[in-house]
């Protein structure tokens, strides 16, 4: 049913990752001019196009996966893609940052709200996964008894 609870961690899952388009993983006082992700002052998902193709076929799963309640195997293949893209989203932002801090030299990088957005999109769709797991366990068990 959609009024499950594993239908409200895909919900956060997906806001979580499709609200990084809207929040910056990380800050600096000035822009930066030789950086090419602190060019603006701003690292977010939009600096990267694979960033931006990550979250947000992530955030897009996720919220699909909401109205696959019919089908929990379907819908749990769905989960645990967004979770593995979710995964690979932080991962891929994480080392986009490591390599291009060289170029920011010196300068005071501030993570701002963003940057928990990836980690929270990660332990929300572990929750549905997991919730849609022991649901599907649930009704075979029920079928067993019939």
């Amino acid at each position: 049913m959609i009024q499950r609870i594993q239908s409200i961690f895909l919900f956060l899952a997906g806001g979580a990752s499709l609200g990084l388009f809207g929040l910056p993983f990380a800050t600096t006082p000035k822009a930066i001019e030789s950086s090419m992700i602190f060019g603006d002052a701003l690292y977010n998902v939009n600096d990267q196009v694979g960033l931006s193709v990550l979250f947000g076929l992530a955030g897009a799963l996720a919220i699909i996966a909401i109205f696959l309640f019919r089908n929990r195997g379907l819908q749990s293949k769905v989960s645990l893609s967004a979770l593995i893209l979710n995964i690979g989203g932080l991962v891929f932002a994480l080392y986009y940052l490591t390599q291009n801090l060289t170029e920011a030299g010196k300068a005071a990088i501030e993570f701002a709200l963003g940057a928990t957005f990836p980690i929270i999109a990660v332990f929300f769709c572990f929750l549905a996964y997991r919730f849609i797991k022991k649901d599907d366990k649930l009704v075979k068990s029920m079928d067993r008894l019939r």
